[in-house]
């Protein structure tokens, strides 16, 4: 049995039947849905010191967003996880601005053939999962690897993948934290590789962090509509690909595909060129524009 996010929701406990009802009726669908603030678009500025998370923070408050995903690179000794004192004053930073901490995320490789790197990304991810729940971050962005190695089959690569998930995903139910695969252009390069892994994995604590500009085989909106229902969160990138050449999204009908597959939730987004300062609030106005008229 494979869980979708519908199957998910369907597993919590029911609403009292008036309240139900009137939920029901409620077509508003794109009021619940929030926007985050992928922090890798302040990578420049982050990695140079430029600007500490911190104070992305409170720019991202400034500009609107109701939330912020902080990729663990930029805390303080990655990867090794930083004091519970560091995490929880961010939290209370950002419970102070205002914003959610719609998810963290962290590199890993599980397409390495050493089985022991493997285990030690697992191990990292254990130790990210706990860093999760301490911030009341949902979600764990993970992964699957960069390749297939040399020597090895596409179906053995993807099965140490699921392997090694399964373990993670273990460890995140236990904490209340929920893996999202990302669908990266690397090792995972069309619809049907990130599927095999999902469909593999019985689990309601696996789903798809939902990469719009890392479907580069064939039609984006055709790959987008087939992995919305198992997306647990999104990023939203400027530039998507058709059958590998760039193109600007149609911001507009990618929200009617989000809404139609009945996603409700936080939709980061990220840039990636130019100043973020300048570039994330002008593509936050494109996105609000887009969920405003879909």
């Amino acid at each position: 049995m494979t869980f979708s996010r519908r199957d998910f929701l369907k597993t919590t406990p029911l609403m009292p039947m008036a309240f139900s009802g009137a939920l029901q009726q409620k077509k508003e669908v794109p009021q619940r849905l929030k926007l985050s603030c992928n922090l890798y678009s302040f990578n420049n500025p982050l990695r140079k010191g430029e600007m500490t998370l911190e104070e992305v923070f409170a720019f991202c408050s400034d500009v609107g967003f109701a939330a912020v995903d902080p990729t663990g690179y930029y805390f303080p000794g990655y990867p090794a996880v930083p004091s519970d004192a560091y995490i929880f004053e961010l939290k209370r930073t950002a419970f102070l601005l205002g914003l959610d901490i719609s998810g963290t995320g962290i590199r890993t490789d599980f397409s390495v053939s050493d089985a022991q790197k493997r285990a030690a990304d697992v191990e990292l991810v254990r130790q990210w999962v706990e860093v999760a729940a301490k911030l009341d971050a949902p979600v764990l962005r993970v992964f699957a690897g960069k390749g297939v190695p040399k020597g090895f089959s596409e179906k053995e690569v993807l099965d140490w993948v699921v392997e090694s998930l399964q373990q993670c995903v273990a460890y995140g139910e236990q904490h209340g934290v929920m893996i999202v695969l990302q669908n990266h252009n690397e090792l995972l390069k069309t619809v049907d590789q990130v599927l095999y892994i999902r469909q593999k994995i019985d689990s309601k604590w696996l789903g798809i962090n939902l990469d719009i500009g890392s479907l580069r085989a064939g039609d984006p909106y055709e790959g987008i509509a087939r992995l919305a229902p198992y997306a647990y969160t999104w990023q939203i990138k400027e530039k998507i690909y058709r059958t590998g050449k760039e193109e600007v999204p149609d911001l507009k009908r990618l929200m009617e595909l989000i809404i139609k597959s009945g996603y409700r939730g936080y939709i980061p987004i990220e840039t990636l060129d130019g100043d973020p300062r300048v570039q994330v609030p002008r593509f936050l106005a494109e996105v609000q524009l887009a969920m405003s008229s879909s």
